[in-house]
Order: C-alpha cells, then sequence, then structure tokens
C-alpha cells in the first residue's frame, strides 16, 4: 500500500520558511507559472469567454479549446452526460479552426498576464503541422498542447497516441514545426504509459499532460439507447483522480521532462497529491462545469492550504511520494 508523507515532515521533503508568504510558483521545463493551475483545454472555452467573471490574471495559465485546420462544428446534441463523480462528453472537438482563433480571439488574451497555450489536434500529420504553422508566426502563445488522442485517418483510425511509432512521428512533425515549448498530451488507454511517454520524450517533447479522458459509454435504460448522440463519449472529474494519478506517478519514473496532472482535480489536496506524484503542475478540468470560477478559487485554496501545511513553496511538493 502507497502512504503519503505528510507534507509538513522534514525528510525527505524541505520546507523553508518564506518572509513573504506561499511561493507558488513552478516552472514546467522552459516556461515559468504563477502557479501550478491551468485550465484544462475544452472546459474553459478559448478564455476570453469567461473574463467577466474569472479574474484569468490570477491563474497558472489557459489551454484554449483545441484547435483544428478548419472550423469543425462537433457532435450533435446530447453532447454531455452526468456520472457518478464525473461526467462522460462527446462534444466532438467543436472550434472555430485555427485562423478565426488567431484573428478573433488570440489578440483579446493577449491582454491578459497568464500564459496561453494552444491545444492543437488533426487528423494527419500534416493537419498538426499546419496548425502549429498559422500559430507559429502570432504573438502571444507561450506553448502548444498536443492533443494525440485522435484518429489518424491515414491509418485507418488508430489513435496517434496509442501506437509509439505514430507517436514519434507525429510528435517529431510537430517539434521540427514548433519554436514553441511542446506539451503533449498523452491517452490513458494505453498498455504502459511509460512506453509511450518515452516515445514523446524521444521526438522532442518539452512536457507530457497525463491524460486525457477515457472511454465511457452511459445507457438511458427506459429508451435503450446511449444517453449521447454518440454512443460512447470520454470519462473525466473526480472518478478518474486515482487512476490518473497512478499514471502520472508511473510515467514520472521513466522520463525526464516534467509532467502536468489532468483528472479529477477539484481542491487543493489534489494539487498537492499530483505534484507529489511527480508532477510540476496540473489542469483543472471538470470542475469548471460546477463552477466556472473553480480555477481561480483553487488558487486562493492552495495558498491557504500550503500556510496550513507548511509548505512555503509549492514546487518542493514535486515528486516527494514516500512509500
Amino acid at each position: 500500500m502507497i502512504h503519503y508523507r505528510p507534507v509538513s515532515s522534514p525528510q525527505p521533503v524541505r520546507i523553508s520558511e518564506r518572509p513573504g508568504g506561499v511561493d507558488l510558483r513552478v516552472s514546467v521545463g522552459s516556461l515559468s507559472l504563477k502557479n501550478p493551475l491551468l485550465a484544462a483545454s475544452g472546459t474553459f472555452g478559448y478564455g476570453i469567454e469567461f473574463a467577466h467573471i474569472v479574474d484569468l490574471n490570477r491563474l497558472g495559465g489557459i489551454v484554449v479549446k483545441g484547435l483544428s485546420k478548419e472550423p469543425m462544428a462537433g457532435a450533435p446534441p446530447p453532447r454531455i452526460c452526468e456520472t457518478a463523480s464525473g461526467i462522460v462528453n462527446a462534444i466532438g472537438l467543436q472550434n472555430i479552426g485555427v485562423r478565426a482563433f488567431v484573428g478573433e480571439k488570440l489578440p483579446q488574451l493577449r491582454r491578459f498576464d497568464t500564459a496561453i497555450l494552444a491545444n492543437v489536434f488533426g487528423q494527419t500529420v500534416a493537419d498538426y503541422v499546419e496548425v502549429i504553422r498559422v500559430l507559429e508566426d502570432s504573438q502571444g502563445l507561450a506553448a502548444y498542447e498536443l492533443n494525440i488522442s485522435c484518429p489518424n485517418t491515414e491509418r485507418g483510425g488508430i489513435e496517434y497516441g496509442t501506437d509509439p511509432a505514430l507517436t514519434d512521428n507525429v510528435v517529431g512533425a510537430a517539434r521540427r514545426a514548433s519554436q514553441r515549448p511542446l506539451w503533449v498530451k498523452l491517452s490513458p488507454t494505453v498498455g504502459n504509459i511509460g512506453v509511450m511517454a518515452k516515445a514523446a520524450e524521444s521526438a522532442g517533447a518539452d512536457a507530457l499532460v497525463i491524460a486525457n479522458t477515457y472511454p465511457a459509454l452511459c445507457i438511458d435504460v427506459h429508451t435503450r439507447r446511449s444517453r449521447l448522440s454518440s454512443t460512447g463519449g470520454g470519462l473525466s472529474g473526480a472518478a478518474i483522480k486515482p487512476i490518473t494519478m497512478r499514471l502520472v506517478h508511473e510515467a514520472s519514473r521513466v522520463v525526464k521532462i516534467p509532467i502536468v496532472g489532468l483528472g479529477g482535480v477539484e481542491k487543493p489536496a489534489d494539487v498537492a497529491e499530483y505534484m507529489l506524484a511527480g508532477a510540476s503542475a496540473v489542469e483543472v478540468g471538470t470542475a469548471h462545469f460546477v463552477d466556472p470560477r473553480a480555477s481561480e478559487q483553487l488558487v486562493g485554496g492552495l495558498e491557504m492550504w500550503c500556510k496550513k501545511e507548511r509548505v512555503f513553496e509549492i514546487s518542493e511538493l514535486r515528486g516527494a511520494l514516500g512509500t
């Protein structure tokens, strides 16, 4: 059984008093963040839609809705189904397309003092490269997040993130096309997360995001049909946190690049758990469907948690899981 050593213990976590209060700053490779909390792609729109109710400057970063080469309408409704401790969604990657994002959304996002990351996806390697090419000519982005949980239409629909060779191919092409940091968002549906993590690292990833949603199905017993317009969808929320935590921990033991944990972050202790497991930062997703201000509130909550636990530098938690 795994036990968490109290974070106030002097061994092995070094806790040092900081007269100015808690230092929430973290680094994910070359990218410095004011705190470890980022709004996850697909749960926070393009960020700008929340500016009237959320202080975007408080967030460590925003990962915008996934961007494709051309606009996509997404799946027809119903698209979201609530489950025990989570949701299943089948949005279908709806987005306005990379060029509209650059012309309409990105200029507004530049006004805010937070890291903006573009989530990139495609059906072919050329699609990924073209989206990055368009974004490379624009100012205001801190990094790219490569969604490799998409079907490769050139290989009969197999996901890029489930085959090491395909992962190497798409990540390598994106790396050659990009001058910005490249985060690769891995699929959780692989036999060995370490193999895929190492493949992405070897191909040039600067960081890993672990993980995407889990394939799931919700059935309406009265109609005897799926409760979504699509037969299946992706499970996210608190229910997946322990499973994803294990993936983060396993990957952190075999790669040298940073990891960003994603799955079920709802409270400050969740952030600490992911960091203890080996993450440098976390993304907040499904919690935004309950409260759009979830990420901002977690920033204040995390600072209070750190003071209570006498953790004065949040980065000191990274990888400090005891056995």
